[in-house]
């Protein structure tokens, strides 16, 4: 369960440790002399707390750590939180700093910080004031995001701790890492005698340390293709929802050795930074295997409305054809477009398509739809490589072999080539870099590279709809190659230019930061988001007994619309109302359902916040 805060410019969206949390005692706490419910300590003084792993046994962080909370050596307990992509700990420190609206009084802004039980520490300005959480208040990160639901408050920043040597990027430690020079490309392969083009890579490290992250864990790639290996320890780890297009069933085949182009394919996009073995481009990526290519009108609809009934963001397809006699029909057409355009709630899947290997002067039939970002190869040296498809409909182009292979994963079920000598080779200079793993290429490979960028791109700015990624990508690519071959910016060779990830994710990261003001969350029915207009009620009197969920109070009437209907509708639950006058201000206390015991009302919390929606267990009685 994922909290959203606000940090600085940027946004957080942090995880609990399942372990880990935050301790004020009256003692020290020391290393040689623990309490028996402490097992290790992390660190001494972050945040004001000891940063300790709790003896929890069977029980799960929340109780184990309400139970410590009662002891009378501890003061203050609180969970210990990680940042998406990160394993730096970070803790709240308790305060939260305030941004209220312009014109606002001190005493509109004393009512604010009584709703939650904060105590004023200090006050900057006429509007900005540090204040603290009390025994009595939510914890610190869920009252900031209340905070900043309340129309007379701006915006509102909890204060956190995390240790200063790790706020740097800190790159993957896999040891195949200085192999992939499409990542980075030093000039060299680091064991073999043969000189690269320096910088003619995708830029995707550079993209990392731009984004202070390898990607989301909210963001899904789809592999279309055949033969993944799910036991490899570069796909294990990430995989959602797998599925076989050929049996309809969640269970790709294994172990056949006629089979094996899916696991290369998908480990360039998003094996994982685990230590050992190779990265692909999105590391963080969730990754939804479907096996089963074809050229069945009815398996092309099956698989991709799979991949958009299931979550994923971006589909990625090294398969195609480009014999003219097996053009696109109306449904395949169709399939196509139904997920791009309607795919991710309506901002449509990201589908690429690589443009085939077979030298010629129009590409892969399929890579040619107009929804499709259709993905050339470049190579090592930033040249054109001779087998990639030529056209007008070439999006862009991305490093793989022609000058040096790729290293990819490979399954444990292939077999390689076959050399005159009898022996069985996956490497192009006969040197071993391990059983996992083989040399690579092809419009095969350069196309899930551009995956994993668009994995980034969506990290960097999840609201880009599928046709404004690839836009991102077209406007961002570095032009390669002699510039004669470019037509008003395009050419057949190499699209709009080699992908730049670190340029498409700095101009995602733009177009985020250039959008004013934001939407409540979920859709709002017509005429509801300007909270004026023509509106049905069901008035009743509410008894003052039971438990539900209150998400915040507000001073500006229309945003009570807007928040009611967005709730109701979100959790079909009874949105109770509570108003009353408070120095001088009319107040609209709002809270989610109407449940005769606690425990009800929990259920519907977890709910909540499943959902992003942040808020506390209220008392109805305590509203009277």
């Amino acid at each position: 369960m994922a909290i959203k805060i606000k940090c600085g410019k940027s946004e957080l969206k942090l995880k609990k440790s399942n372990n880990l949390v935050g301790l004020r005692t009256n003692q020290e706490i020391k290393k040689d002399q623990l309490p028996n419910y402490v097992v290790s300590q992390y660190h001494q003084n972050l945040g004001g707390f000891n940063v300790v792993k709790l003896d929890k046994g069977r029980q799960n962080i929340d109780n184990k750590l309400d139970e410590v909370r009662d002891y009378n050596e501890v003061k203050v307990g609180t969970h210990v939180y990680y940042s998406e992509g990160s394993t730096r700990p970070i803790v709240p420190t308790g305060e939260l700093f305030i941004q209220f609206q312009e014109g606002t009084n001190q005493e509109e802004q004393n009512m604010v910080l009584s709703e939650y039980n904060l105590v004023l520490i200090d006050r900057t300005d006429n509007y900005l004031v540090t204040a603290s959480v009390s025994p009595a208040s939510p914890n610190p990160l869920k009252v900031a995001n209340l905070l900043e639901q309340i129309s007379l408050v701006k915006w509102a920043e909890p204060d956190i701790d995390t240790p200063l040597e790790e706020y740097e990027f800190v790159r993957p430690d896999d040891d195949l890492l200085d192999h992939q020079w499409h990542l980075k490309n030093s000039g060299f392969v680091i064991d073999a005698n043969w000189r690269l083009k320096k910088d003619a890579d995708a830029k995707i490290i550079d993209a990392w340390k731009r984004l202070g992250k390898t990607g989301s864990s909210e963001v899904t790639v789809a592999v279309i293709d055949n033969g993944f290996d799910l036991s490899h320890p570069d796909l294990r780890d990430n995989i959602v929802k797998p599925y076989n297009v050929w049996d309809r069933s969640n269970k790709p085949i294994q172990d056949d050795p006629t089979y094996t182009h899916g696991t290369p394919c998908a480990s360039v996009a998003i094996a994982p930074a685990n230590g050992t073995g190779i990265v692909g481009a999105s590391p963080n990526s969730k990754f939804m295997p479907v096996h089963g290519t074809s050229f069945s009108a009815s398996a092309t609809k099956r698989m991709f409305e799979y991949c958009a009934d299931n979550g994923a963001d971006i589909i990625s397809c090294s398969w195609g054809t480009t014999d003219p006699g097996f053009a696109l029909n109306t449904m395949k057409e169709r399939a196509i477009a139904d997920a791009a355009q309607n795919g991710r709630n309506g901002k449509g899947c990201v589908i690429l398509y690589a443009v085939g290997n077979s030298n010629l002067d129009y590409v892969n039939l399929y890579s040619a739809h107009p929804d499709v970002i259709a993905v050339a190869a470049s190579t090592s040296r930033d040249e054109h490589a001779e087998y990639s498809n030529r056209g007008r409909e070439v999006s862009v182009c991305a490093p793989s072999n022609g000058n040096w292979p790729i290293l990819a994963a490979r399954a444990s079920w292939d077999t390689g080539l076959h050399w005159e000598t009898g022996d069985f080779r996956y490497y192009r200079d006969g040197k071993n870099r391990g059983v996992h793993y083989k040399h690579f290429g092809g419009t095969s490979s350069s196309c899930p590279l551009v995956a994993g960028v668009c994995a980034l791109i969506l990290a960097a700015n999840p609201e880009l709809t599928a046709k404004q990624v690839k836009e991102v990508l077209e406007q961002t690519a570095d032009k390669i190659g002699d510039p004669s071959e470019y037509v008003n910016g395009h050419s057949p060779k190499y699209g709009y230019g080699r992908v730049n990830a670190d340029k498409a994710v700095a101009e995602a990261l733009r177009r985020r930061d250039a959008v004013d003001g934001e939407e409540p969350d979920g859709e709002v029915a017509d005429g509801i988001g300007s909270g004026q207009g023509l509106f049905r009620f069901d008035v009743q009197k509410q008894e003052s007994s039971g438990w539900g969920v209150q998400i915040g109070a507000f001073a500006d009437y229309g945003n009570v619309l807007i928040q009611a209907e967005r709730l109701q509708r979100q959790f079909s639950a009874d949105i109770i109302v509570n108003i009353n006058e408070l120095e001088g201000r009319t107040v609209y206390k709002m809270v989610v359902g109407v449940y005769d015991n606690i425990e009800r009302a929990r259920v519907l919390e977890r709910k909540m916040e499943e959902a992003g929606v942040q808020g506390f267990l209220r008392n109805l009685a305590d509203l009277a």
